[in-house]
C-alpha cells in the first residue's frame, strides 16, 4: 500500500513539474519580442560600434574646429620667480662687489596677439568646418550601409520562413503519400519498390525541412549580430504584407536615379566635402609665403633683499632697508611691441608644402570622380538587376502554376494506377523546386527595389 501511495505521489509530482516546465516554455514563447524591420534598424543604429566610432570622430573634428577658432584669441601668461644668492655679488646700492647673501623676487605678465599670418588661421577654421561636415556625412553613410544590411538580413529571414513553410508542406504531402503506399502494399496493389520510392521522397522532404530550418536559424543569428544583441536573444520578425511588392509600380530610369543620387548619396557628399577641405589646405600652405605681424605687451617688477635706499641723516649719507612694497612699485615697468617677420628663405619648405597640398587636392578630386563613376555603375547595374528580377519573378510564377497544374493531373492519374511512383515523385520534386524558385524571385524583386530607394536617399521601409 505504501508503494502505491508513493507511486501516486511521484506521478502527481512529475505531472506538476511537467506543468511548470510547460508553463515556463509557453511564457518564453509569448515573451519573444516581435521585431519589425523599423525596430531592427533602430536597434542596429543604437548598438552598432561602427556608428559609435564614427560619432566619436565627429566629436574630435568638432573639437578641432573649436580649437582653431580659439586660436584667433590673444595669449596671456604670468610669471614669478624667487632666487637666493650667496658669495660675491654686485651690491645694487653701492655698485661694489661684496660677499653677501640676499634673496630676490621677480614677477611679470605678458600678452600676445597674431595680427596677420597670411590668413592661415581663418582658412584653418574653414577647413576644419568642412572636415566636420565630412565626418557627419560619413556617419550618415555608415548608418545607410547598416540599414541596407539590415534590410538584406530581414528579407533573408522572411525568405527562409516561407521556404521552411513550403518544405513542411511538401513533407506533409510526402508522408501522406507514404501512408497511402503502405496501405496499397498491404492490399497487394503496390510493390516494395513503390514503397521504397515513397520512403525516399519522405527522406528528401525531411532533409529539405532540416536545411530550411538551419538556414532560418543562421539568418536570425546574422540579424542578431547586426543588431549587436546576444545570440541567445529570443525574438521573431514580423512578416509584412508583401502583396504590393510583387512588382514595383515605379518605372525607374537609371540616368534620373543617378542625377538624384549625386546630391543625396552620402558617398558622393563625403568625397565632395573632402575635396573642398583639401582645396582649403592649399590656401593654408600658401599663407607661409606672406609676412606675419604680431603684437605683444608685457609688464614686470622685482624685489631684492640686498638692495637698500640711500638717504642723508643730519647731512651724513646713510642707507635704510628698501621695503618690498616700495621696490615692487618703483621697479614696475611696461612695454608694447610689434613684430614683423618676413620669410626670405626657409629651405623651400613653404613651396614644398604648397605642392603637397595641391597633390592632395588632386588626389581627392580623383577620389570624388571615382565615387561618381562607381555610383553610376552600381545604379545602372541595380536598375538592370531590378528588371531582370521582374522578368524572373514573372517566369517563376508561371512555372510554379504550370507545375502545380501538372502535379494535380499526375496525382489524379497516379491514384488510378496510370502513373508509376517514380513519375509521381519527379512531378512532386519539380513542384517543390518551382515553388522555392518563385519565393526566391519574389524576395529578390523586393530587395532590388529597396536598393534603388537606398541610392535615391529615400527611407527604406515596408
Amino acid at each position: 500500500m505504501k508503494t502505491i501511495i508513493s507511486y501516486n505521489a511521484l506521478s502527481k509530482l512529475l505531472l506538476a513539474l511537467s506543468f511548470v516546465f510547460l508553463s515556463a516554455f509557453l511564457q518564453h514563447a509569448v515573451a519573444q519580442e516581435v521585431i519589425t524591420v523599423q525596430r531592427a534598424i533602430e536597434i542596429t543604429l543604437k548598438n552598432n560600434l561602427q556608428v559609435k566610432q564614427s560619432q566619436l570622430n565627429e566629436s574630435l573634428s568638432e573639437e578641432n574646429l573649436i580649437q582653431s577658432k580659439n586660436a584667433l584669441l590673444p595669449t596671456l601668461s604670468a610669471n614669478s620667480g624667487y632666487n637666493m644668492n650667496f658669495g660675491r655679488s654686485l651690491n645694487q646700492t653701492t655698485n661694489e662687489l661684496l660677499s653677501q647673501q640676499y634673496s630676490s623676487v621677480t614677477a611679470g605678465a605678458s600678452a600676445g596677439l597674431g595680427l596677420f599670418q597670411g590668413y592661415q588661421k581663418v582658412n584653418q577654421i574653414k577647413q576644419n568646418k568642412l572636415l566636420l561636415d565630412a565626418d557627419k556625412t560619413n556617419t550618415e553613410k555608415v548608418k545607410n550601409d547598416l540599414i541596407l544590411q539590415v534590410i538584406t538580413s530581414y528579407l533573408q529571414i522572411l525568405y527562409n520562413k516561407d521556404f521552411l513553410v513550403a518544405a513542411k508542406q511538401q513533407l506533409a504531402v510526402s508522408q501522406q503519400q507514404l501512408a497511402r503506399e503502405q496501405q496499397l502494399l498491404d492490399a497487394g496493389n503496390k510493390t516494395l519498390a513503390d514503397l521504397s520510392q515513397a520512403k525516399s521522397q519522405v527522406a528528401t522532404s525531411e532533409l529539405n525541412v532540416t536545411n530550411a530550418d538551419n538556414a532560418l536559424t543562421i539568418s536570425y543569428l546574422t540579424l542578431a549580430q547586426l543588431m549587436d544583441v546576444p545570440p541567445t536573444t529570443s525574438y521573431r520578425v514580423e512578416s509584412p504584407i508583401l502583396a504590393n511588392y510583387d512588382k514595383p509600380v515605379v518605372v525607374y530610369k537609371a540616368d534620373e536615379i543617378y542625377q538624384g543620387a549625386l546630391s543625396s548619396y552620402p558617398d558622393i557628399k563625403l568625397a565632395a566635402l573632402r575635396t573642398e577641405a583639401a582645396k582649403k589646405g592649399i590656401d593654408i600652405a600658401k599663407g607661409s609665403y606672406y609676412p606675419s605681424l604680431s603684437f605683444s605687451a608685457g609688464m614686470n617688477t622685482s624685489y631684492s633683499s640686498g638692495r637698500e635706499r640711500g638717504l642723508l641723516v643730519n647731512g651724513i649719507p646713510t642707507t635704510e632697508p628698501y621695503k618690498f612694497g616700495d621696490q615692487f612699485k618703483d621697479n614696475f615697468g611696461q612695454g608694447l611691441g610689434l613684430t614683423l617677420q618676413i620669410p626670405i628663405f626657409n629651405g623651400f619648405s613653404a613651396r614644398s608644402n604648397v605642392r603637397k597640398a595641391k597633390i592632395n587636392y588632386l588626389q581627392n578630386q580623383t577620389q570624388e570622380q571615382l565615387a561618381k563613376n562607381n555610383l553610376n555603375k552600381v545604379i545602372y547595374q541595380a536598375v538592370a538587376d531590378l528588371r531582370a528580377a521582374e522578368g524572373r519573378y514573372a517566369s517563376t510564377t508561371k512555372a510554379f502554376q504550370a507545375q502545380k497544374d501538372a502535379f494535380g493531373v499526375i496525382e489524379q492519374r497516379y491514384a488510378v494506377g496510370l502513373v508509376n511512383s517514380l513519375d509521381f515523385n519527379t512531378s512532386q520534386t519539380n513542384l517543390n523546386k518551382a515553388e522555392i524558385d518563385m519565393i526566391q524571385a519574389r524576395y529578390d524583386i523586393i530587395f532590388r527595389a529597396k536598393v534603388i530607394d537606398y541610392y535615391l536617399g529615400q527611407p527604406i521601409t515596408f
